[in-house]
């Protein structure tokens, strides 16, 4: 979790239509732009992170996970059944 205490700045220039189009977006949500555009970062910067973060495992817990990678995948009728059906565009 992020404190909020906050410290450092970022100062940005952009066209005047993009801070119009940040203002617009902000106000919808009942935002400050700083707040909107901070909150926008950090979630897009989670997505971009969230498949090179580290984890540890215990000898235990990563033969439980290869051992899972390994196993046969598990039946699920309910999903065959779909996707034998037409798609919505067929």
């Amino acid at each position: 979790m992020i404190s909020n205490k906050r410290t450092d700045r970022i100062d940005l220039r952009i066209h005047p239509k993009a801070k119009e189009a940040l203002q617009a977006a902000a106000s919808l949500r009942h935002k400050s732009v700083s707040e909107f555009i901070l909150e926008s970062a950090l979630d897009a910067a989670d997505e971009v992170l969230a498949d090179r973060r580290y984890f540890s495992l215990t000898t235990e817990q990563w033969e439980a996970f290869h051992a899972a990678l390994d196993a046969p995948p598990k039946s699920l009728p309910r999903l065959e059944r779909l996707m034998h059906e037409p798609g919505f565009f067929d």
